[in-house]
C-alpha cells in the first residue's frame, strides 16, 4: 500500500486494532509535529521547498537514544530544560521516527554488543515514546545479531546452522512475534524494513534466490499482522549505494519477478560517500518509473563540526566535508534541506536523519569506555567481538556520529534541528 494511505488510514488502524485485541494498548499522543505555519525567525537560513506535501515523511533514527540515556546522557529543549529527546525532535517538525531491531545482540554471558543494544524489548520502550509524541515508527529488522550492511549480513547466532528454509521460517516467526510485541504496547508502526541494505546478501545468505525466499517470508509475516490487527503497515526494502542504480534496478526486477511483495524502495543517501545528488534522483525516478513502487530515503546525514567529542574516532572527517556544504550548523541545514528538495523533486515519500541524537557519554576515551561496554552507547562493545571479529571485535569504541547530531557534545539542540519543520515555509 502506498505511503500516503498509509498515512491517512493510520488514526484508525490504530484504534481498531485496540478494540479487536483485548491485550492492545493504546497511546495517547501529547503532541502532533507539524510545519511552521509561515517564514520564521531562525539563526539558520532555510529556503523553502517547492511542492513539499504535508505528510512528506520527516524522519529520524533514533535507536541509540535509551543507551545514551542509560549512560547518562541528557537532552535539552532550546530554553535549555532537560526535556524528552522525543518531544525535541517532534517540536523540531519529525514526524517519523526509526528504530532498527536486531536479534540478539548478546553474548553468551548477556553481555551487550553495543551500538544501542537494539533488541526487540529496547525498539517497543523507544517505540512507545515516539507514538506518545504523535510521531510513526519505522521497524528496521536487519535480520542480524548486529549491524548488516552491504559489506556484512552476519546470521544470527541462533540461525547460524539453518538452511535457507529453517532460517527463511525463524525470520517468518521472528518478525511476527516482535510486531506483535510492538503493535500490542500500541506502538504506532507504520512501516517495516525487511532488512537493512541488503545489496549483497541478507542473514547469511548470498545468492538472490536464497534473499528472496527470506524477503517473502518477512514480507508474508508483516501483511499477516497488517491484516490482523486491521492497520496498514508499509514494507520496505533497502538498499545502499545509490551510484550504483543500475545495478540496484536490476535486483529490483529480480525480487518483483521472484514475487517479493513490499511497497517501498529504501535508500541510503550519504552526499559525502555516494556522490551527486543526481545518484539518489536517478533511483527515485526509476523506482517509480520501472516499479511503480515508492521510494524514500531511509539514511542521510551531515556534520555540524570537525570536532570529535569522545576520544572515539568520527566517520566523518575533513576529507568527507563538501564544497557546497560547509561544516556548521548552518551547512548540515542547507545540506538536509537540498537533500529533501531533491528527494521531492523525484517523488520520494520522505526522508529519514540517520542517529541524530548519538552523542558523547563523556569527553575521555579513558573514563568512557567503561560507560560503552555496560551500557552499548558506543558503535561496538568489546563484547561484539565474538560475533564479529574482524570488524567491531578490532575497532570496537564509542560515538562515531557525534559531530553528525543535531545536539551538542553537551545535549542542547543546534540551530540546524528545526530545518524539518522550516521545510515548507521556510525561514526569514
Amino acid at each position: 500500500m502506498k505511503v500516503k494511505r498509509m498515512a491517512a488510514l493510520a488514526l484508525t488502524g490504530a484504534l481498531t486494532a485496540g478494540l479487536l485485541s483485548g491485550c492492545t494498548k493504546t497511546i495517547k499522543a501529547e503532541y502532533t509535529p507539524a510545519f511552521a505555519e509561515g517564514p520564521e525567525e531562525s539563526e539558520v537560513s532555510v529556503k523553502a521547498v517547492d511542492g513539499i506535501s504535508d505528510d512528506f515523511i520527516r524522519g529520524m533514527d533514533l535507536s541509540s537514544v535509551l543507551a545514551e540515556e542509560k549512560s547518562g546522557v541528557k537532552y535539552y529543549n532550546e530554553a535549555g530544560e532537560e526535556q524528552d529527546v522525543m518531544k525535541i525532535f517532534a517540536e523540531a517538525g519529525v514526524n517519523y521516527v526509526r528504530l532498527r531491531v536486531w536479534n540478539d545482540p548478546y553474548d553468551k554471558d548477556g553481555n551487550g554488543y553495543g551500538g544501542g543494544n537494539n533488541d526487540i524489548d529496547t525498539a517497543v520502550e523507544l517505540g512507545k515514546r515516539a507514538t506518545k509524541y504523535g510521531m510513526k515508527v519505522c521497524i528496521d529488522f536487519h535480520y542480524s545479531d548486529f549491524w548488516a550492511d552491504p559489506n556484512k549480513q552476519f546470521a544470527p547466532k541462533a540461525w547460524a546452522d539453518m538452511d535457507v528454509d529453517q532460517k527463511s521460517a525463524a525470520l517468518y516467526d521472528f518478525t511476527k512475534e516482535s510486531l506483535k510485541k510492538l503493535l500490542d504496547e500500541g506502538v504506532d508502526v507504520g512501516m517495516v524494513q525487511i532488512g537493512n541494505e541488503i545489496n549483497n546478501g541478507m542473514a547469511g545468505e548470498s545468492s538472490l534466490e536464497d534473499v528472496i525466499t527470506l524477503l517473502k517470508s518477512g514480507s508474508k509475516a508483516v501483511r499477516e499482522t497488517s491484516e490482523k490487527y486491521k492497520k496498514d503497515i508499509n514494507i520496505v526494502v533497502h538498499y545502499a549505494q545509490t551510484q550504483h542504480w543500475v545495478r540496484m534496478t536490476k535486483i529490483l526486477k529480480q525480487l518483483i519477478d521472484g514475487g517479493v511483495d513490499f511497497d517501498t524502495v529504501g535508500l541510503s543517501y550519504y552526499p559525502f560517500w555516494d556522490g551527486p545528488m543526481e545518484n539518489m534522483t536517478r533511483c527515485v525516478e526509476k523506482i517509480r518509473e520501472n516499479f511503480d513502487k515508492d521510494a524514500i530515503v531511509v539514511e542521510t546525514s551531515y556534520a555540524y563540526t570537525l570536532d570529535d567529542g569522545d576520544g572515539s574516532a568520527n566517520s566523518f572527517g575533513a576529507q568527507q566535508a563538501l564544497d557546497d556544504y560547509p561544516v556548521t550548523a548552518q551547512g548540515q541545514a542547507d545540506c538536509i534541506r537540498d537533500v529533501v528538495a531533491a528527494a521531492v523533486g523525484a517523488g520520494a515519500k520522505g526522508v529519514f536523519y540517520w542517529e541524530g541524537a548519538w552523542i558523547p557519554v563523556g569527553s575521555d576515551k579513558a573514563t568512557n569506555e567503561p560507560i560503552w561496554e555496560k551500557y552499548g552507547s558506543g558503535w561496538a562493545s568489546s563484547y561484539a567481538g565474538s560475533y564479529d571479529p574482524d570488524d567491531a571485535g578490532k575497532y570496537y569504541g564509542g560515538s562515531s556520529w557525534d559531530n553528525q547530531a543535531f545536539f551538542d557534545f553537551t545535549g542542547h539542540p543546534l540551530a540546524s534541528i528545526n530545518v524539518w519543520k522550516y521545510l515548507k515555509y521556510g525561514t526569514k
